[in-house]
């Protein structure tokens, strides 16, 4: 009686372990999705505003007209506020990137009144390299 009451103790025991291990693996694979989402939209939300942000700018240092510096000016504002939502997410799911992606997305608003042409460039590579940086750092933690 004893032998069996064993074996099937031992039959449950590791049933309930191979359930709870394979649900830690299922949850960690959901964290690393939902991270590499999170990483992936605000590289994407970054792109758009650092290409807003550089024509927005051009526009005005080159003395475009008006209504093409407002046209502009709205869709730079859009793409910024894009950069929101991936950007709180990715704190809040991946604090050790929270640096690095709040400094990829500084970088990248710094292309804000650049005084020149050339200004304009270097913050422009500044802010892709920050973004590559929030990229390289993501892969280490993913």
């Amino acid at each position: 009686m004893w032998p069996t009451m064993i074996a099937v103790m031992g039959t449950l025991l590791g049933s309930v372990t191979t359930y709870l291990l394979q649900q830690r693996g299922a949850d960690r694979a959901a964290l690393r999705r939902d991270r590499l989402t999170a990483v992936t939209a605000l590289a994407m939300a970054l792109a758009d505003h650092r290409r807003a942000m550089w024509v927005r700018e051009d526009l005005r240092l080159s003395g475009a007209d008006a209504s093409a510096y407002e046209a502009a000016r709205a869709e730079s504002h859009a793409t910024r506020s894009a950069i929101t939502a991936p950007l709180t997410t990715l704190s809040i799911i991946a604090p050790a990137l929270a640096t690095v992606a709040q400094d990829a997305a500084s970088a990248a608003y710094r292309l804000r009144d650049a005084e020149s042409v050339q200004a304009l460039s270097a913050a422009r590579e500044a802010a892709i390299t920050a973004c590559e940086r929030l990229t390289r750092e993501a892969s280490k933690t993913l």
